[in-house]
């Protein structure tokens, strides 16, 4: 009798131990955001339009002829959203398998491991893009003690380490800021040690590749970087739909003719003041744009300094997904249009909080966001080259808003 596991066998396995409400509860069990989101599952055809409402018909005056001759029309735009892709794969060795075929627990604990690996990967990868700018970047730093064979990174913001992993292939790009166009991803180098309690982690450079010198870089996930493409390749998250500052063209549309209505509110002045009166004055502000928001989203960091600011104040929730099973705890403030609730989430930038009409959002992809990619009917692929099998998880979709004028991007101290 062979002692090697049959294809068959594997992806019986799998199929059966791997439902979907396991595969939801960990990709959503820590990432609030990603998992209050409203879903659309079948984002099919070529784009999806979004078509948003920024000015009324103002044919009117106290005068009829007057009235009647003026020509002001409503005012729409539409949004035409494109899908990105995504991708994470597990692979399991031959021997390991044949090795565990006797013992059908161990083979399972291994299989969940090397998958939950690859979910886990995706999953942050997603969770982390739904607050991005689109460029692909997870985080700026330093780099000091750069040799050829390696060097140190200090973060500019030492909450943003949960970006990165040991052994993640970084590019790095240089500068100031990112362009708004096409970027060119730089030197690559391989995370060697992390220290998460001060944002530091050092590096090592290929033997093939040019080391990188001293100085600030931004840091990409190797292959996320747009690298000369005209448009990005990474979702379009809440930094792209409610920027700072001039917002630039986003799925052909030019919103810089009504900034607040096509590309939210930017309450800047919540970087002066303190964080419970920056929530306060940034949902007034929102309210008067004809929003509701209902929920808040901001990092650990600021999220303790609201708790620590409310003190004896401080009212606790509890926010729920669809999935009855997942849930999240919040600080409840009261908004002008209600309560808000304050929910903390690893994955957004440091001193930004989100407050958000969640109703107006959407994750559009094609099935779920991520799922197996198995339309052949098999979970586990042999690979051609190497005595292994493979698993592939994958993602298609982009982020939408329908309403961007009734969420804020928030400036913290």
């Amino acid at each position: 009798m062979s002692t090697s596991l049959d294809l068959d066998a594997v992806t019986g396995a799998l199929k059966d131990h791997y439902k979907d409400l396991r595969v939801q509860n960990l990709v959503y069990k820590d990432n609030p955001l990603l998992a209050l989101m409203p879903k659309y599952e079948k984002f099919g055809g070529q784009q999806m339009p979004i078509p948003v409402q920024y000015a009324t018909a103002n044919r009117r005056s106290a005068d009829f002829s007057t009235g009647k001759a003026l020509s002001t029309a409503t005012a729409v735009e539409r949004f035409n959203i494109t899908r990105v892709k995504d991708y994470s794969f597990a692979s399991i060795d031959g021997e390991t398998i044949a090795a565990t075929e006797a013992k059908s627990d161990a083979f399972m604990q291994y299989l969940t491991l090397e998958v939950d690996g690859a979910l886990n990967a995706i999953t942050r990868s997603l969770a982390v893009a739904m607050y991005g700018d689109g460029t692909g970047q997870i985080g700026k730093g330093t780099i000091s003690g750069a040799s050829g064979s390696g060097g140190t990174v200090t973060l500019d913001s030492a909450e943003q380490i949960t970006n990165f992993e040991v052994g993640m292939i970084l590019n790095t790009v240089a500068g100031a800021s990112l362009p708004s166009s096409a970027i060119t991803s730089g030197v690559a180098v391989k995370v060697d040690t992390l220290d998460r309690e001060t944002g530091v982690f050092t590096y090592t450079v290929p033997a093939t590749t040019t080391a990188p010198s001293n100085g600030s870089f931004w840091f990409f996930q190797d292959g996320d970087a747009q690298n000369g493409a005209t448009d990005p390749i990474r979702m379009a998250g809440l930094g792209s739909w409610l920027p700072t500052g001039t917002p630039v063209n986003l799925f052909g549309v030019n919103r810089t003719k009504d900034r607040t209505r096509l590309a939210g509110v930017d309450f800047t002045d919540g970087a002066t003041m303190p964080i419970e009166e920056a929530l306060i004055s940034a949902a007034v502000r929102t309210a008067r744009e004809g929003g509701s928001p209902g929920h808040c989203f901001m990092n650990y960091k600021n999220y303790a300094d609201l708790e620590k600011a409310l003190g004896s104040k401080v009212v606790y929730d509890k926010v729920s997904s669809n999935n009855a099973d997942i849930g999240f705890q919040a600080l409840s403030i009261v908004g002008p249009k209600g309560p808000i609730k304050v929910i903390a989430d690893q994955n957004c930038p440091p001193d930004i909080a989100y407050l958000l009409q969640i109703n107006t959002w959407t994750l559009n992809s094609i099935k779920a966001a991520p799922h197996f990619l198995d339309m052949d009917g098999n979970r586990m692929l042999r690979e051609a080259g190497a005595d292994a099998y493979e698993v592939r998880i994958g993602f298609y979709g982009n982020v939408a808003c329908n309403a961007p004028g009734y969420n804020c991007r928030i400036a913290l101290a």
